[in-house]
C-alpha cells in the first residue's frame, strides 16, 4: 500500500472531528506497508485500538474496494462490536473455521483480516486462519493487548509473536481516562509494578477488609452511580459473589418498583429474572433472532414479558424499544444469568463511567488490570483481607491473618494468569527454576535437614528436659528456629554457649510452644551481629542475604548446599551484569555511577549484588530499587540488608565511603532507600 495513502487517511478527521494521535498514525504505517502477512497491533485499554484500525480500514479499503476488509474475534459479542464499529463484514472464529468447512468459506487475495481481541484467540485457531489467508495472498492483523485476558483454550500465540518482534507496533498513548494520573498508572499496572499500589491508594482508589464488609461498600458505591444516571460496572471473580450481589441488586429493583416480581422464570443459580431485569445470554443460538441479529454469549438483555412456561421475552439492554427476542424456557433456565454484577471476561472490551472491583488473594493481574480500566472518571479495587471463598481453596497470601490490602495487591500483581506458548512456558519454568527465590528455598530446606541432629544435640544440652526437648523438636516451629539459630551463627554468635545461657534465663513452664518461645529469645539476643567496630566481622551471608549453613553434616548435604551456593552468586552476578547492560531502563539508575577507583568498584558491585538478590527473590520488578514495604517478618530483615547494601553503594558513588549516611532524596515514602 502506498505511504501516501495512509498519511492522508491519518490526517483525516473522524465524525467527530478527531484525527489520529502520533502513536495511532505511526502504528498504521507500520502495519499498512510492512509487507507481512500476520502483523500485530498492541494497545492498552483505553488507547485508542479501535480508531487506529477504522482508520486502516479506510486507507485499506481506498486502495483495495469497498469489502476488502473482513473482521473475526474469538466471540460473538467482540465480533458484534468489531462490526459496529468499524462497519465490517465479522464473525466469530469458531463460526468461521466452521463455514469454511461446511462451505469453503476463505479469503481472497489482497484482503485484509482483523482479528480482534487476539490475546484471548486459540493458538490453534490463530494458526488455521494465518495460514488459509497465507496460501489466499491476504493479510492478517492480530489487535489485542497481551497485558489482558488470554484465550481459555490452549493460547499464548499472539503474545508470543509481540514479544519476538522488535518491531511490533504498540500504541502509547492512552486516550480513555479523565484524569490524568490515571493514564500513566494504568500503564504502570498492565506491567504489574507494584509502586502503582501507591498511586492508587494516594488518590483513595483502595477499601481494604474483610469479605463481608468489601461487598457491603462496592455494592451501594455502584448502586449510587448507576441511581445518578451513570455507566457502571461492578466487576467480581467468583460466582458465589456475582450471584449474591446480582440477588442483591434485583432485591433492591424489587423494592424500588423497577423490577416486577409477581411473575419470575427461574434461573440456572438459584435466582430468578423478571420484568425489568437486566440479564446477560451465556450461550450463543443462531436460531433465536433479534431483528437482522442473534442471541450471543455475553449480550445484555432488558426482560419485557414472563410467560406462564417459564419463557420470557427481552430487548437489547442499549435500546429502548424494538429487537425482542424470545427465550425459551430451557434456554432461560440453562443459559441466562442476572446482569448486574460481572466477571472480569465479561468486562474486558467495555468502557463505562466508573468501575467497582471486588478483588482477593486469588485474582490475576490481568483480571485486576482489565477491571480498574473500564472507567473513564472512577476506578475502585475493594480488597478482601480475608480467606477467599471455598471456590479458590489453593493457599495464597489472603490466607495470612495479618494479611492488608497492600500485600494482597501486591501479591495480585505478581500472580499472572497469563497463557503462555510452549517457548514461553519452557523459557518461565527455567527462569523461575533458576531464580533466587527457589534457589534460597531449596538451600534452606537443604541447611534445615543437614543441621537438623545437630541443633536437635544442642536442645538436650542447653538445659530443657528431655519432656521439653522432645516438644521442641517435634513442634511447628523448630523449623523456624532451626533457620534463627544458623542465622545467629552466621553473625558469628556463639550459639552453643548462648543458647543454655538464653534457656536458663526464665522459665518455660508455662510455655504453650517451646521452640516458638526460643525461637523469639534468640531473635531478639541476636537482632545484630556479634562484636563491635574492629572486632565485628562480616556476617557469612550467600548473595549478602542467606545465612550459610556451617558445622559438621554429612558429605552430600554440603556438597548440595555448596552447589546452590554457587548457583546463587551466580545468579546474582548475571543480574547485575543485566542491570548494568540495561541501567538506562533499569532499577540500578537510582544507585549511581560505580565509583573509578577499581577497589571501591569492586566494593560498589558486591553491594549491588545483594540488592539485585533480594530483589530477584522477592519478585521485585518496579523500578524502585526495594520495592514496596514488605510484610513478612523474613523479607523485611533481608529488606534491613538490602537496604544497608543499598546505602553503601550510594556512598561509594558519591565518594562519601565514610559517612554512613543516605541522600535524602534516595529515601522513598515508606522509608526504604531507592
Amino acid at each position: 500500500m502506498p505511504l501516501a495513502t495512509v498519511e492522508q487517511i491519518a490526517r483525516r478527521p473522524d465524525r467527530e472531528g478527531r484525527v489520529l494521535g502520533e502513536d495511532q498514525a505511526d502504528a498504521l504505517a507500520k502495519v499498512a506497508v510492512s509487507g507481512r502477512t500476520v502483523d500485530v497491533l498492541v494497545g492498552p485499554a483505553g488507547a485508542g485500538k479501535t480508531t487506529a484500525v477504522s482508520a486502516l480500514r479506510q486507507a485499506w479499503e481506498t486502495e483495495h474496494g469497498p469489502g476488502s476488509v473482513v473482521g473475526l474475534a474469538p466471540s460473538a459479542v467482540a465480533a458484534q462490536v468489531l462490526a459496529d464499529d468499524l462497519g465490517i463484514a465479522t464473525e466469530n472464529t469458531a463460526k468461521w473455521w466452521t463455514n469454511h468447512l461446511t462451505h469453503g468459506t476463505t479469503f481472497t487475495a489482497d484482503q485484509l483480516v482483523i482479528v480482534d481481541e487476539a490475546s484471548l484467540a486459540g493458538t490453534l485457531s490463530l494458526d488455521r486462519i494465518t495460514h488459509l489467508a497465507a496460501q489466499a495472498g491476504a493479510k492478517v492483523l492480530l489487535v489485542g493487548d497481551y497485558a489482558q485476558l488470554q484465550s481459555v483454550d490452549a493460547g499464548g500465540a499472539f503474545s508470543l509473536l509481540v514479544s519476538d518482534r522488535d518491531d511490533a507496533p504498540e500504541l502509547v498513548d492512552v486516550h480513555r481516562f479523565t484524569n490524568a494520573w490515571e493514564k500513566t498508572a494504568s500503564l504502570n499496572l498492565r506491567h504489574g509494578r507494584s509502586e502503582v499500589i501507591d498511586t492508587y491508594a494516594d488518590h483513595g482508589r483502595i477499601v481494604g477488609g474483610e469479605t463481608e464488609q468489601m461487598m457491603d461498600t462496592a455494592y451501594p458505591a455502584w448502586r449510587t452511580d448507576t441511581q445518578h444516571g451513570k455507566a457502571s460496572v461492578l466487576i467480581a471473580d467468583a460466582n458465589e459473589t456475582i450471584t449474591a450481589l446480582n440477588a442483591r441488586a434485583r432485591a433492591d429493583l424489587i423494592l424500588d418498583g423497577t423490577v416486577d416480581a409477581t411473575r419470575e422464570a427461574p434461573l440456572h443459580d438459584g435466582t430468578a429474572a423478571g420484568i425489568g431485569d437486566t440479564v446477560i445470554t451465556r450461550r450463543n443460538d443462531r436460531r433465536l433472532r433479534s431483528g437482522k441479529s442473534w442471541v450471543r454469549n455475553g449480550d445484555r438483555w432488558t426482560v419485557t414479558d414472563v410467560r406462564r412456561d417459564g419463557s420470557l421475552t427481552a430487548r437489547p439492554a442499549s435500546r429502548r424499544w424494538g429487537g425482542s427476542v424470545v427465550l425459551p424456557a430451557g434456554y432461560v433456565a440453562e443459559h441466562l444469568d442476572l446482569g448486574y454484577a460481572v466477571t472480569a471476561h465479561r468486562a474486558q472490551g467495555i468502557t463505562t463511567d466508573t468501575s467497582h472491583v471486588l478483588v482477593d488473594a486469588s485474582t490475576t493481574r490481568e483480571n485486576l488490570y482489565v477491571g480498574l480500566t473500564r472507567g473513564r472518571h472512577h476506578n475502585i479495587a475493594y480488597v478482601t483481607t480475608d480467606k477467599p471463598d471455598d471456590a479458590h481453596a489453593e493457599p495464597h497470601p489472603g490466607d495470612n491473618p495479618d494479611a492488608t490490602a497492600r500485600s494482597v495487591l501486591y501479591g495480585v500483581l505478581q500472580h499472572s494468569g497469563a497463557e503462555l506458548s510452549a517457548h514461553e512456558t519452557i523459557t518461565a519454568e527455567q527462569d523461575a527454576w533458576g531464580s533466587l527465590a527457589q534457589l534460597a528455598a531449596e538451600y534452606e530446606t537443604i541447611a534445615q535437614a543437614a543441621q537438623h541432629d545437630r541443633w536437635a544435640t544442642l536442645l538436650r544440652a542447653s538445659g530443657l528436659t528431655d519432656e521439653q526437648t522432645e516438644e521442641a523438636i517435634v513442634s511447628d516451629s523448630f523449623g523456624a528456629l532451626s533457620a534463627e539459630l544458623r542465622r545467629a551463627e552466621a553473625n558469628h554468635h556463639n550459639v552453643e554457649t548462648l543458647l543454655p545461657r538464653l534457656i536458663s534465663a526464665r522459665s518455660l513452664d508455662d510455655a504453650d510452644d517451646i521452640a516458638a518461645v526460643i525461637h523469639d529469645r534468640v531473635a531478639k539476643a541476636t537482632a545484630r551481629p556479634a562484636g563491635s567496630g574492629r572486632t565485628r566481622k562480616a556476617p557469612r551471608l550467600i548473595a549478602g542475604l542467606v545465612p550459610e549453613a556451617t558445622g559438621t553434616m554429612s558429605p552430600d548435604m554440603r556438597r548440595a548446599l555448596n552447589e546452590r551456593r554457587d548457583l546463587i552468586e551466580t545468579r546474582a552476578d548475571a543480574l547485575v551484569d543485566q542491570a548494568l547492560n540495561e541501567r538506562t531502563t533499569s532499577w540500578l539508575t537510582t544507585l549511581g555511577e560505580p565509583p573509578s577507583d577499581t577497589r571501591a568498584a569492586k566494593t560498589w558491585r558486591r553491594q549491588v549484588h545483594t540488592v539485585a538478590a533480594y530483589r530477584d527473590r522477592y519478585n521485585i520488578t518496579s523500578t524502585n530499587a526495594l520495592g514496596p514495604v514488605p510484610d513478612s517478618t523474613a523479607q523485611k530483615m533481608d529488606a534491613a540488608r538490602a537496604r544497608a547494601a543499598l546505602e553503601s553503594a550510594h556512598r561509594l558513588s558519591a565518594g562519601q565511603e565514610a559517612r554512613p549516611r543516605t541522600p535524602q532524596k534516595a529515601i522513598d515514602r515508606h522509608g526504604l532507600a531507592l
